[in-house]
């Protein structure tokens, strides 16, 4: 059994051995004249006469005299660049909060992440902006407890939470005082972090050293046609985005385990109060398991990925977080102006005046069932009704801006790849799209065009959610059922797409620094050039130095754009709160 399998082994060997390409042996046969005189060229693709003077050949000529075949595997080559340009940052993802109630969760998640930059990018910026918005929003409140609504509601962006204000739930939960004790311990409960380690530290050191060693090195070392083909510079460019994503992740310290917010949650339920019809306010427990605030159970497929608390998950809970925040702070509005304007809760009763202790005495905070309910009720205007809005206002602000942070990250750091890829001979005027520029292009247009479905996809989810209800019960029709299907479909097809995007990209890294890519049909670039494709096999002094520019230039986008978004996330990373009570 051994034999055949080793003579197996050996003939695959060979066949290796005799497909691979030795590029200067055969520009030497060239130049001895063993091919004629047609298909020799110079670095710019022209003919040249002297055989002599050829540095490149046609791409005809090539696979002719060469074969079709990428040169021989050399492992101190693939070794050096996958552990210089790849291994920190696949290190520096383990660095990514997850948090997910399953690993298939996380590992969809991660997947994700890999799959599209953009997507990470934009459930990044958006967590900054909606937490920036929430404590703009309330900053002109003045009533108890309200600095604590602004933590708890930007705590909760990874759950999907609801809001209810049946039977008065919310409206006992912001006016008894009773229930201070409930904002001051979800506080407190909720403030654990998932911020810098030593391991974090390590990972990120890791990869800013690796990577202005090797861009160094890419300038100094001396440039031969194997390494000018294998290196890793645009390597190092397509995966920069990652740095900003962990960076800003470490400094906002999502509230992602599950179980976590589930306790903390449920703890501080179990000490929330609710008015009551006589006046005297009983536990939330003793009437009913509803409260105001709590996290969702079994929303069904279309609210699946909003309700995984992995923050790149984000970007599903955006739409509906952004109405339970205007249902609280509507609530918290009325209240304050009411209290500002000296009316207790019970209008029987007179205005107990303020000390220093008190912010509202608890003596203007208490009332009946109906007496609660009605103190932070809206009342319709005469031009602008009450009733339910299916979008928060600021959205499409906050999406633009979010869009515009993502797109910037993604394209600035892939297209810095694509810049430095571009430019390397075969050159012409430019190289054009071959196999390596045009393999980052396509993990930046398939990262891109997942972020465009699972955004749509959150809007369609959204929208289908957002349906009239009986008992507790939605009544779909045609339109809400269609865009719940949509919804359903895109997410999974760009689940699919984003972890076959993963693969991709890691693949890429391996076939260019294994000199899979270091073949005719890439070096030529004959998807571009076509019948006037040529490949440069001896490099001279000249070509190097034109590279100089283009190379710089992919550096200098790709850490430009890397330090704008995260200064973008540390400038608006943490919002002034609303005063203390």
């Amino acid at each position: 059994m051994k034999r055949p399998l080793y003579g197996l082994l050996f003939l695959l060997e060979a066949a290796l051995v005799l497909a691979s390409v030795d590029f200067d042996v055969c520009l030497q046969q060239v130049r001895d004249g063993n091919w004629g005189l047609i298909g020799a060229t110079d670095n710019n693709g022209r003919q040249v006469t002297n055989l002599s003077e050829a540095t490149a050949i046609t791409y005809d000529l090539c696979v002719v005299a060469c074969g079709s075949g990428p040169v021989p595997f050399d492992w101190n080559i693939f070794s050096q660049q996958f552990s210089a340009w790849l291994l920190p940052y696949l290190a520096l993802v383990s660095q990514l909060p997850f948090g997910a109630k399953s690993r298939l969760d996380n590992l969809v998640s991660m997947l994700l992440t890999l799959g599209s930059p953009t997507l990470a990018a934009y459930s990044l910026a958006l967590t900054v902006l909606n937490g920036h918005y929430i404590a703009e929003r309330f900053s002109h409140i003045n009533y108890p407890n309200v600095r604590s609504a602004v933590q708890v509601l930007s705590s909760l962006q990874q759950s999907s939470f609801q809001v209810s204000t049946d039977d008065s739930l919310l409206a006992s939960l912001i006016v008894l005082p009773e229930n201070d004790e409930w904002w001051s311990e979800l506080v407190i409960w909720l403030d654990y972090v998932h911020t810098w380690s030593i391991s974090a530290v390590a990972s990120i050191l890791w990869v800013v050293i690796a990577y202005a060693f090797t861009v160094v090195d890419s300038f100094t070392a001396p440039v031969t046609y194997s390494t000018l083909n294998t290196n890793g510079s645009a390597v190092g460019s397509v995966f920069l985005w990652l740095l900003p994503v962990v960076v800003g992740w470490l400094q906002i310290s999502p509230k992602c385990d599950h179980d976590r917010v589930r306790q903390a949650i449920e703890r501080a339920n179990k000490i929330a109060y609710v008015a009551t019809p006589d006046g005297e306010p009983t536990l939330a427990s003793a009437v009913s398991t509803r409260r105001a605030i709590s996290l969702r159970r079994g929303a069904g497929n279309i609210q699946y990925d909003a309700q995984c608390t992995a923050p790149i998950y984000n970007y599903a809970r955006f739409l509906p977080l952004s109405l339970a925040v205007e249902t609280v702070y509507h609530a918290f509005r009325e209240a304050s102006e009411r209290s500002d304007d000296h009316k207790p809760v019970d209008s029987r009763a007179s205005w107990e005046k303020s000390d220093r202790n008190f912010r509202v005495r608890p003596e203007n905070r208490r009332g009946l069932l109906s007496q609660v309910g009605a103190y932070v009720e809206s009342k319709p205007s005469e031009f602008y009704p009450q009733r339910r809005r299916r979008w928060g206002p600021g959205v499409i602000s906050r999406f633009l801006v979010a869009a515009f942070i993502a797109v910037t990250l993604t394209w600035g750091t892939i297209g810095a790849a694509i810049l430095v890829a571009f430019f390397t001979p075969t050159r012409g005027s430019f190289l054009g799209l071959a196999c390596r520029s045009g393999s980052y292009l396509l993990y930046g247009v398939c990262s891109t065009l997942v972020w465009v479905m699972m955004a749509t996809s959150s809007a369609l989810a959204h929208y289908s959610a957002f349906a009239p209800s009986v008992k507790g019960r939605y009544l779909h029709t045609r339109s809400t059922r269609t865009a719940g299907i949509l919804s359903i479909a895109l997410r999974r097809l760009g689940k699919l797409l984003a972890a076959l995007n993963a693969t991709w990209i890691i693949l890429v890294c391996l076939f260019q620094f294994s000199s899979f890519f270091n073949r005719c049909w890439c070096n030529s670039s004959v998807f571009y050039l076509g019948k006037h494709a040529y490949n440069v096999i001896q490099v001279a002094p000249s070509d190097v130095a034109l590279l100089n520019a283009p190379w710089i230039g992919g550096v200098v986008l790709a850490c430009g754009c890397a330090i704008f978004c995260l200064g973008f996330v540390t400038v608006l990373i943490n919002p002034v709160l609303p005063c203390p009570d």
